[in-house]
Protein backbone atom coordinates (compact mmCIF):
# COMPACT_ATOMS: atom_id res chain seq x y z
CA UNK A 1 0.00 0.00 0.00
CA UNK A 2 1.69 3.66 -0.94
CA UNK A 3 1.23 6.70 1.23
CA UNK A 4 -1.78 8.60 0.20
CA UNK A 5 -1.24 12.18 1.31
CA UNK A 6 -2.45 15.67 0.55
CA UNK A 7 -0.05 16.05 -2.31
CA UNK A 8 -1.17 13.05 -4.02
CA UNK A 9 -5.07 13.79 -3.65
CA UNK A 10 -3.89 17.03 -5.36
CA UNK A 11 -2.28 15.49 -8.11
CA UNK A 12 -5.06 13.16 -8.61
CA UNK A 13 -7.87 16.26 -8.38
CA UNK A 14 -5.90 17.78 -11.32
CA UNK A 15 -5.17 14.79 -13.61
CA UNK A 16 -8.50 12.89 -13.12
CA UNK A 17 -11.48 14.93 -12.88
CA UNK A 18 -12.89 16.71 -15.74
CA UNK A 19 -12.52 19.75 -16.95
CA UNK A 20 -15.77 21.46 -15.91
CA UNK A 21 -14.99 20.29 -12.40
CA UNK A 22 -11.19 21.54 -12.63
CA UNK A 23 -13.60 25.14 -13.16
CA UNK A 24 -14.83 24.75 -9.65
CA UNK A 25 -11.50 25.57 -8.26
CA UNK A 26 -11.07 23.41 -5.40
CA UNK A 27 -7.94 22.79 -3.38
CA UNK A 28 -7.41 19.96 -0.69
CA UNK A 29 -7.36 21.18 2.36
CA UNK A 30 -6.68 18.35 4.54
CA UNK A 31 -5.85 14.21 3.95
CA UNK A 32 -6.26 11.39 6.55
CA UNK A 33 -7.04 7.86 6.42
CA UNK A 34 -10.57 8.44 7.89
CA UNK A 35 -11.30 10.83 4.90
CA UNK A 36 -10.63 14.18 2.95
CA UNK A 37 -11.43 17.78 3.17
CA UNK A 38 -11.96 19.76 -0.15
CA UNK A 39 -12.78 23.49 -0.41
CA UNK A 40 -14.16 25.00 -3.03
CA UNK A 41 -13.76 28.66 -3.60
CA UNK A 42 -16.88 30.87 -3.91
CA UNK A 43 -17.25 32.70 -7.26
CA UNK A 44 -20.63 34.30 -8.26
CA UNK A 45 -20.20 31.89 -11.39
CA UNK A 46 -21.98 29.08 -8.93
CA UNK A 47 -24.86 30.97 -8.11
CA UNK A 48 -28.30 31.11 -8.77
CA UNK A 49 -31.10 34.39 -8.15
CA UNK A 50 -29.83 35.96 -4.72
CA UNK A 51 -26.35 34.95 -4.73
CA UNK A 52 -27.11 31.29 -3.27
CA UNK A 53 -24.72 28.70 -4.03
CA UNK A 54 -26.09 26.50 -6.32
CA UNK A 55 -27.09 22.49 -5.90
CA UNK A 56 -25.19 21.73 -8.21
CA UNK A 57 -21.89 23.00 -7.29
CA UNK A 58 -22.38 21.11 -4.09
CA UNK A 59 -23.23 18.14 -5.55
CA UNK A 60 -20.15 18.29 -7.77
CA UNK A 61 -18.20 18.82 -4.91
CA UNK A 62 -19.03 16.22 -3.21
CA UNK A 63 -19.07 13.57 -5.76
CA UNK A 64 -15.57 15.05 -5.94
CA UNK A 65 -14.36 14.63 -2.78
CA UNK A 66 -15.70 11.50 -1.71
CA UNK A 67 -13.51 9.29 -4.63
CA UNK A 68 -10.67 11.15 -3.29
CA UNK A 69 -11.43 9.84 0.63
CA UNK A 70 -12.52 6.30 -0.50
CA UNK A 71 -8.63 6.49 -1.79
CA UNK A 72 -7.45 8.09 1.28
CA UNK A 73 -8.83 5.42 3.62
CA UNK A 74 -7.23 2.38 0.70
CA UNK A 75 -4.08 3.91 0.64
CA UNK A 76 -3.90 4.86 -3.28
CA UNK A 77 -6.42 5.83 -6.16
CA UNK A 78 -9.08 2.97 -6.49
CA UNK A 79 -10.90 3.21 -10.00
CA UNK A 80 -14.41 3.85 -9.08
CA UNK A 81 -17.71 4.98 -10.17
CA UNK A 82 -20.31 6.46 -8.23
CA UNK A 83 -23.61 4.11 -7.74
CA UNK A 84 -25.71 6.59 -5.79
CA UNK A 85 -25.69 9.98 -3.79
CA UNK A 86 -28.10 11.38 -1.82
CA UNK A 87 -27.85 15.41 -0.98
CA UNK A 88 -30.14 16.98 1.69
CA UNK A 89 -29.90 20.91 1.13
CA UNK A 90 -30.50 22.34 4.74
CA UNK A 91 -29.60 25.77 4.29
CA UNK A 92 -28.74 28.34 1.66
CA UNK A 93 -25.06 29.21 1.38
CA UNK A 94 -23.69 32.55 -0.09
CA UNK A 95 -20.63 34.75 -0.51
CA UNK A 96 -18.00 32.53 1.19
CA UNK A 97 -16.24 29.20 0.24
CA UNK A 98 -17.38 25.93 1.47
CA UNK A 99 -15.89 22.82 2.27
CA UNK A 100 -16.85 19.13 1.93
CA UNK A 101 -15.88 17.03 4.73
CA UNK A 102 -15.90 13.73 2.83
CA UNK A 103 -15.72 10.63 5.42
CA UNK A 104 -15.74 6.88 4.69
CA UNK A 105 -18.51 5.17 6.33
CA UNK A 106 -18.09 1.63 5.03
CA UNK A 107 -15.23 0.05 2.51
CA UNK A 108 -15.81 -3.31 1.41
CA UNK A 109 -14.22 -5.29 -1.80
CA UNK A 110 -16.50 -3.87 -4.20
CA UNK A 111 -18.69 -0.92 -2.59
CA UNK A 112 -17.50 1.95 -0.37
CA UNK A 113 -20.22 4.00 1.75
CA UNK A 114 -19.36 7.59 2.40
CA UNK A 115 -21.05 10.44 4.26
CA UNK A 116 -20.16 14.11 3.48
CA UNK A 117 -21.27 16.88 4.96
CA UNK A 118 -20.76 20.50 3.43
CA UNK A 119 -20.05 23.59 5.49
CA UNK A 120 -18.80 27.26 5.07
CA UNK A 121 -15.81 27.78 5.50
CA UNK A 122 -16.12 30.54 7.99
CA UNK A 123 -15.91 28.48 10.66
CA UNK A 124 -19.49 28.01 11.38
CA UNK A 125 -19.95 24.24 12.00
CA UNK A 126 -23.66 23.98 11.21
CA UNK A 127 -23.53 21.89 7.11
CA UNK A 128 -25.34 23.91 4.45
CA UNK A 129 -25.88 19.78 2.75
CA UNK A 130 -25.18 16.67 3.54
CA UNK A 131 -24.74 13.81 1.51
CA UNK A 132 -24.59 9.69 1.60
CA UNK A 133 -22.61 7.82 -1.49
CA UNK A 134 -22.40 4.66 -2.62
CA UNK A 135 -19.12 3.89 -5.04
CA UNK A 136 -18.58 0.35 -7.06
CA UNK A 137 -14.86 -0.31 -6.75
CA UNK A 138 -13.67 -0.99 -9.87
CA UNK A 139 -10.56 -3.14 -8.19
CA UNK A 140 -9.28 -5.74 -11.21
CA UNK A 141 -10.79 -9.38 -10.61
CA UNK A 142 -7.83 -11.79 -9.40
Amino acid sequence: MTAFDKATATRLLAEMFAPWVQDLDLTVEAVSAEGVDLRMRFSERLCREGGVICGQAMMSLADTAMPLAISAAAGEFLPMTTVDQTMHFLRPAAGTDLVAEARVVRMGRTMAYGSVAIRPASGDLRPVAMAQTAYALLRDKK
